[in-house]
């Protein structure tokens, strides 16, 4: 390998302190690299510049600028102070805000080459995958998202000011509680968060303008006078089944008041935003994983950055994309650096330089020629799980040493039972590809009838599948805030996804019956 010789004159930045000018000069360079060369496409940036302590509030707040109050974010930066404090771990470089502009915080503990780093990885890589992965332009609205957590923010603090504290972390608790099974998993018009402040807006002034006290006092018929409909009627009336419980609830829970609902339209929405990022973990990170080795290796290769600062970047990015062992203390499964930024250079090596096994297993990719434009149309068409179907390559998982272990609760022993032959590559992707599927990995729990005419006891359906039931104590405090919110008995059964048999039930009856009021 030759080495490359860097004049002082030419560099970005020398040494590791940075400053703005600094900062300014770096952002240029690496924006003409990832547009001009790399072909990426970005929201427009906003780089801010944050302390240690302002990053492990970002921490606790689930990421995201101008978020509500609630007890559990006091909660989590608490305990991540306290981590950090004493050693026992480490913070992040950067945040990435999916927004427009899109927001990325750095630290101003970074040292130079770090924050150059930072700058390609959020600022270019996140930002390229935000706005191009159709999953993100599906269900995120990257316009709307600063404005709307605003005016959740705005509007929760009003309740705590007319109800209290209480009663508004009740109901938030509860949401929270729910916001797991509090999202549309198929494709729908996408939430338009300007249309719903406004249409919130609407609402209120509507009730302002048509309330009348005098309609509480009109006496309301006993459940027993009125003939409840057939299990299918009601069933098509409600909408039923439905696996987004907060929007079921929000619409029909027959006690909660109308700012109750706002709260969990507002938690639904913000679950709803998150929900293409738990699909594309390995996609994402490994994107921008990429996108940052390739602007720093292409900096030094120019002469931009001395081989000190190249030889720091490259400390950190092996530290980010490193694999331990299956009998290493540290092994916690595959880390989704190291695969996904594995999975994108096997996919440029296709695209460029194939072998015939490539030939055999991608006719479409192999030797096509631009390895950047093979890997940028993967970004934007797939998530992690067809991600993984449709990529993973013999040769990678070679390389990964990746193979199938049965593990069989009444063996004594483990199975090895898919090597490295033409079975065993395709099982094994087949099974790694299912490790990123959501719905594998989530419950898959709907709402499956109510009685509104009758006793209003909510059924919730668990569908089970391998046989992997709900914690009994976990499952006994969810059903206690769906009670809360819903006013009435609710009750959950456990059924195999196979043989549709009642495996297990539980049923909780809400306190007083008053729900969350």
């Amino acid at each position: 390998m030759t080495a490359v010789i860097t004049r002082p004159e030419a560099l970005l930045y020398d040494g590791v302190e940075w400053d703005y000018d600094k900062i300014k000069r770096v952002y240029d360079a690496v924006e003409h690299i990832a547009l001009k060369e790399m072909g990426l496409d970005v929201y427009p940036n906003q780089i801010e510049v944050i302390t240690a302590e302002q990053m492990l509030d970002a921490y606790s707040s689930i990421g995201m600028p101008l978020m509500y109050k609630h007890w559990s974010f006091g909660k989590h930066f608490a305990r991540d102070e306290m981590m950090y404090r004493k050693g026992y771990r480490g913070l992040a470089y950067e945040i990435v805000i999916n927004s427009s502009p899109c927001i990325s915080y750095i630290m101003e503990e970074n040292t130079m080459t770090m924050q150059t780093l930072v700058i390609a990885h959020a600022a270019f890589g996140h930002n390229h995958f935000f706005k191009n992965n159709q999953l993100f332009q599906q269900w995120t609205d990257a316009e709307g998202i600063l404005d709307y957590l605003e005016f959740a923010k705005t509007y929760i603090s009003h309740c705590e000011e007319r109800y209290g504290h209480a009663a508004v972390e009740r109901v938030l608790d509860a949401a929270h509680a729910l916001m797991s099974q509090g999202v549309h998993k198929y494709p729908k018009k996408r939430s338009d968060l300007r249309t719903e402040q406004r249409r919130e807006r609407e609402r209120q002034e509507y009730q302002d303008q048509t309330f009348n006290d005098l309609w509480r006092t009109v006496p309301k018929p006993a459940a027993g006078q009125r003939p409840s409909k057939s299990v299918s009627e009601r069933k098509k009336l409600l909408g039923l089944p439905e696996e987004n419980i907060l929007y079921f609830l929000e619409k029909k829970a027959p006690r909660l008041e109308h700012w109750q609902r706002e709260l969990l339209r507002i938690v639904r929405h913000i679950s709803q935003y998150f929900y293409p990022q738990k699909q594309t973990k390995v996609m994402n990170e490994g994107c921008a994983t990429y996108v940052h080795y390739q602007i720093m290796s292409r900096l030094h290769e120019t002469g931009q950055i001395s081989e000190g600062a190249f030889l720091e970047f490259l400390h950190s990015h092996t530290s980010v994309v490193f694999q331990p062992e299956f009998d290493d203390k540290r092994f916690s499964g595959l880390n989704p650096y190291a695969l996904g930024f594995a999975m994108m250079q096997d996919i440029a090596r296709i695209a460029e330089t194939p072998t015939d096994e490539d030939r055999q297993w991608f006719p479409d990719l192999a030797g096509r020629g631009d390895g950047m434009a093979a890997v940028r149309e993967a970004w934007a068409n797939f998530r992690d799980e067809s991600f993984v179907l449709q990529y993973l390559s013999p040769h990678l998982m070679r390389k990964l040493k990746l193979f199938s272990v049965r593990d069989d609760a009444e063996d004594p022993y483990l199975l090895v039972d898919h090597i490295h032959n033409e079975r065993g590559y395709r099982d094994i992707r087949k099974k790694l590809a299912r490790q990123y599927d959501l719905g594998y990995l989530e419950p898959d729990i709907q709402i499956v009838d109510v009685d509104l005419a009758g006793d209003r006891k909510l059924i919730l359906q668990h569908r089970v599948t391998n046989g992997v039931l709900l914690d009994e104590g976990d499952a006994k405090a969810v059903l206690r805030h769906i009670a809360n919110l819903w006013g009435y008995e609710v009750q959950l059964i456990e059924v195999s996804a196979i043989s549709e048999a009642i495996l297990k039930e539980h049923a909780v009856t809400a306190p007083s019956g008053i729900g969350v009021v």
